[in-house]
């Protein structure tokens, strides 16, 4: 019998916090899914008060619940690694316009895959390669190929953004929370990247019951003026027919 193919979207399998694929993935009591790392450290930060929330939904869980690896999510997002990591086709490896091109190819320039946040540096499939093997650079932080890099860099210490200050809703580095953020409410970027988000789409939808009602106010008004508007017409119409002929 012929192997079924299911087409799937790598964001599905990525973690909400990290945003890379999950690694290690475990699945809350909600039904969403996280880095067993990401959402031990996003919750760790909760320890005080003792309630703990998720990410995506803000559900809320007291006690902190006790976390099990996912494993038939681990297997399916192994096999989607290796899926993704089988060589592309030499039609598709070149970059086109629009595309970001590798910044170590010599001559006809391929499609960078990935991008690194130390080295400020795109790579195709071929050059990423020496971030895995060579010990020094596999502590570099690597991104999807991006080309905000510069974004990401803080201004001031030339180092790689990765902290999110609640106080001032601003992303700085770990230097940062030593000089002008010391003692401020501090997040990863990634679980501050996550409340925002979470925050947009709450703000988003009080804008649209907002907009609602105010639709439901006027078509409530129109009717209204209809109603007066017919009552009217109707007493003018039974005046009219009441009234007694002229030179009578």
């Amino acid at each position: 019998m012929a192997e079924a193919s299911i087409s799937v979207d790598q964001d599905q399998f990525s973690c909400p916090i990290c945003l890379d694929l999950l690694k290690d993935p475990v699945t809350i009591n909600c039904g969403h899914s996280f880095c067993m790392v990401c959402i031990n450290d996003y919750w760790d930060q909760d320890d005080q008060r003792g309630i703990y929330s998720c990410p995506q939904c803000r559900e809320t869980f007291s006690p902190r619940p006790v976390l099990h690896r996912n494993n038939m999510l681990a297997e399916v997002v192994e096999k989607l690694k290796k899926t993704e990591l089988h060589p592309a086709s030499p039609a598709h490896c070149y970059a086109r316009p629009g595309d970001l091109e590798c910044d170590f190819c010599t001559g006809r320039k391929r499609k960078a895959s990935e991008s690194c946040l130390v080295c400020q540096t795109s790579f195709c499939e071929t050059h990423r390669k020496s971030h895995y093997e060579v010990p020094a650079l596999k502590k570099h932080k690597l991104i999807k190929a991006s080309t905000r890099l510069q974004e990401m860099i803080c201004s001031q210490h030339d180092k790689v953004i990765e902290i999110y200050c609640r106080t001032d809703q601003s992303c700085i580095c770990y230097l940062c929370t030593m000089d002008e953020h010391k003692g401020h409410d501090t997040v990863s970027a990634a679980a501050g990247r996550t409340e925002k988000q979470v925050q947009s789409k709450s703000q988003w939808r009080i804008q649209e019951k907002e907009k609602k009602v105010q639709e439901l106010k006027q078509a409530v008004n129109t009717l209204k003026v209809s109603a007066v508007q017919r009552s009217a017409g109707t007493a003018v119409s039974q005046l009219s027919q009441t009234s007694p002929p002229d030179g009578q």
